[in-house]
């Protein structure tokens, strides 16, 4: 079965459910939580709310990162995924500010709330059937290799942590006046967090990120091991389109080889890319290097690795 008909199908059946098991959750949610008038339930409802609309999203892109690569856009659709996880993260931010204001609100007012036995059910039921979906989501994310279902298992997970919060304060509301409005901070604070996360990586994704030292390291064992005469892997950059991975990588031959032998050699490593890690490769045929020129070529690779590991901290810093 081709890969991405394989992928979309995963992504369907985890969205598919997703959606139908957050749409009943969310009714349920919000309905109890007018009913006794919690804010931090309300809040916990358009949560879980929040994450029906990413399982759509997770739909959509899923079908439409499946779209084959056309004359606009040589490369595929793969990183679509990425696009509405901002919009997504855009939506959770509304949310988690709306509710955090009323939060603030209802504590400055000194409102108390008094949690029903209907009400408390239904969030140990939301918490138990959350973390489900979480692991669900985990299981088809790690089969997939998929950034945007490990997401939205995330923000399951967070969800269900939001649920037992809840669940936890209900029991202390006879005691404790503050307790809705201290819940309604905390779970308006980790829909925040939910959107800062989302938004950082997938802002960080399209910006593109360099390739895992993991991945790096299969690439040039991959490389040297496809033909003795090879050397010196260097400059390898590799830009993710979702599934479709594009290499770009400089590698040394004997000076005196044959530009037919050259080529067959480099034919032969965009094969083995391919079939091992899913590259689609690009190689580049230098020459080799005396001793001397070799010890300065590693030396400027040394450099230049620096630099990047300056340039990671220095986007963590601004993300």
């Amino acid at each position: 079965m081709n890969i991405f008909k394989t992928r979309k199908l995963v992504g369907y059946t985890e969205g598919f459910v997703s959606v139908f098991i957050n749409s009943i959750l969310f009714l349920a949610k919000l309905l109890v939580g007018l009913s006794v008038g919690s804010v931090a339930m309300i809040a916990d409802a358009w949560h879980t709310l929040s994450d029906s609309l990413t399982s759509i999203l997770v739909l959509i892109s899923f079908r439409v990162s499946a779209r084959p690569a056309d004359e606009r856009h040589h490369f595929g659709h793969g990183r679509f995924e990425a696009v509405g996880a901002i919009v997504i993260s855009t939506l959770l931010a509304l949310v988690g500010i709306n509710f955090l204001g009323q939060s603030i609100s209802r504590l400055a007012n000194r409102k108390a709330v008094i949690f029903s036995t209907l009400s408390i059910m239904v969030f140990i039921l939301s918490a138990i059937l959350k973390e489900g979906l979480a692991l669900f989501s985990f299981w088809l994310g790690k089969k997939i290799n998929s950034a945007s279902l490990k997401a939205d298992a995330w923000h399951h997970r967070s969800d269900a942590i939001a649920s037992a919060l809840i669940v936890i304060g209900g029991y202390a509301s006879k005691k404790y006046w503050w307790v809705d409005g201290v819940l309604g901070l905390g779970v308006s604070v980790l829909i925040l967090f939910a959107m800062a996360r989302i938004l950082r990586n997938s802002v960080s994704y399209l910006l593109g990120e360099s390739p895992s030292p993991l991945l790096e390291n299969q690439v040039k064992e991959t490389i040297l091991l496809a033909d003795n005469r090879l050397s010196s892997v260097h400059h390898l950059h590799i830009h993710e389109y979702g599934e479709h991975k594009e290499l770009t990588v400089h590698v040394r031959l004997p000076a005196d080889m044959k530009l037919d032998d050259a080529h067959e050699i480099a034919s032969k490593v965009e094969r083995e890319l391919k079939e091992k890690l899913n590259l689609e490769a690009t190689i580049h045929l230098e020459p080799s290097l005396d001793e001397k020129e070799e010890m300065k070529e590693k030396e400027k690779e040394k450099e230049k690795e620096k630099e990047k590991e300056k340039e990671k901290e220095n986007t963590k810093n601004l993300f």
